[in-house]
């Protein structure tokens, strides 16, 4: 078993200066299901500490420990032996049912309440813990938002009218309604198909940017441990902890020949999914504003922006959202640009996008330039496909 380094390299940097999540720790923790049993357990000999504020993915084959590991932090399970503390207090000097109230927990089926609105489903633990109705109301709308889910759409609507991505994202919502330091998650993505799960792993993402809650993530697929993960923890058959790493040096170092084969031989191409879009500088690009004069367009084209191909014009509207490229043959000599001279942007890059993925997107928009946004949408810069290779090859 390997330690993560005392100063880990985080490669989903926390950008609040304000982190609101619980430090997790286990020690030596064992669990055995058959009383007297001997020799290795469904968990042997655990420890590891997970930061606050920190995503923690447990990946590794069927049958290693991962859920069991998983419940025992919010005393679902109880172990056998070992010590598990959450913020540095043992969870077991702890009631059970007040410490389940504390943390988030979504698992793969959702299990929403069918017979509950998606109201009532998300306020389920604020009723229990005595919240006045007006603040629930509040909460619930604020989360539904939250999760991309319109309130006055969804808030009165039963699980059954809603679609599978549409019930993990309610259980999302459900698993912060009273605002927990730490989130459990077991495969959550796991029942859904290959488009929506990528979707909800952004949603996750840009979630935790602006949430920086404590997450343990269960899934058994590597490729989603190592998109998430902060941290990623491999456990091997038999209850071990086989490395505790971060995703780099888990794939530039494995620890063991077990790790080296689960991780896959593609390792090195999987490297490409560790540094994401805002971790570059996005490259100036030209912008006009849709009503502005044609000459101003002309003027802005003018200007060599390094790194951006020449004689494309991006067109943004007053909020300076993209709406599309313009080349320069298309600008009128004089009159204002409209936004119908725009051509799609074909390519929208978002801060919590991999390089990997930002690649793909450029390609499969057979173009060489991708718009960087924000997370409300709004024009940062750009990347070009030659400044991804450059990046790739230092």
């Amino acid at each position: 078993m390997t330690e993560p380094p005392a100063t880990t390299p985080d490669p989903h940097p926390v950008d609040q200066p304000h982190v609101h999540g619980a430090s997790v720790e286990l020690r030596s923790v064992t669990k055995h299901y058959e009383a007297g049993e001997r020799g290795p357990g469904a968990v042997n000999d655990l420890s590891m500490r997970v930061p606050a504020g920190r995503i923690c993915v447990l990946v590794g084959p069927s049958g290693c420990g991962k859920t069991t590991t998983l419940k025992m932090v919010n005393r679902l399970i109880e172990p056998t032996s070992g010590r598990i503390l959450v913020d540095d207090r043992d969870i077991a000097s702890q009631d059970p049912i007040a410490l389940r109230r504390g943390i988030g927990y979504v698992i793969q089926q959702v299990g929403l309440f069918p017979h509950q609105t998606i109201g009532q489903n998300v306020a389920i633990v604020p009723s229990l813990l005595g919240w006045e109705t007006a603040r629930r109301v509040a909460r619930v709308d604020e989360l539904l938002e939250l999760v991309g889910l319109d309130p006055a759409r969804y808030r009165d609507r039963y699980p059954s009218q809603l679609s599978g991505g549409e019930r993990q994202r309610v259980g999302v919502a459900r698993a912060l309604a009273a605002d927990p330091p730490l989130m459990l998650m077991d495969e959550p993505f796991g029942a859904v198909d290959p488009i929506v799960r990528e979707r909800l792993q952004e949603e996750l993402l840009r979630l935790q940017a602006r949430m920086t809650r404590t997450i343990l993530f269960v899934t058994h697929d590597i490729d989603e441990a190592l998109r998430l993960g902060d941290l990623v923890a491999v456990f091997q058959a038999g209850g071990v902890l086989a490395q505790l790493d971060t995703p780099q040096a888990i794939l530039a170092a494995p620890a063991s020949e077990f790790v080296a084969r689960f991780v896959g031989a593609d390792r090195g191409l999987k490297r490409l999914s560790l540094t994401r879009v805002r971790d570059l500088e996005p490259s100036p690009v030209p912008t006009a504003t849709v009503g502005e004069p044609a000459a101003a367009g002309h003027a802005r084209l003018a200007v060599a922006t390094p790194g951006i191909p020449a004689g494309w014009l991006l067109l943004v509207d007053a909020a300076q959202r993209p709406l599309g490229w313009v080349p320069s043959a298309r600008i009128p000599t004089e009159g204002v640009l409209g936004a119908t001279l725009a051509e799609p942007t074909g390519a929208i890059l978002t801060p919590w996008m991999s390089l990997r993925d930002a690649l793909s997107v450029m390609l499969d928009a057979e173009v060489v330039t991708g718009v960087v946004v924000d997370a409300e949408g709004l024009v940062q810069g750009a990347l070009t496909i030659d400044r991804l290779a450059d990046t790739l090859r230092a």
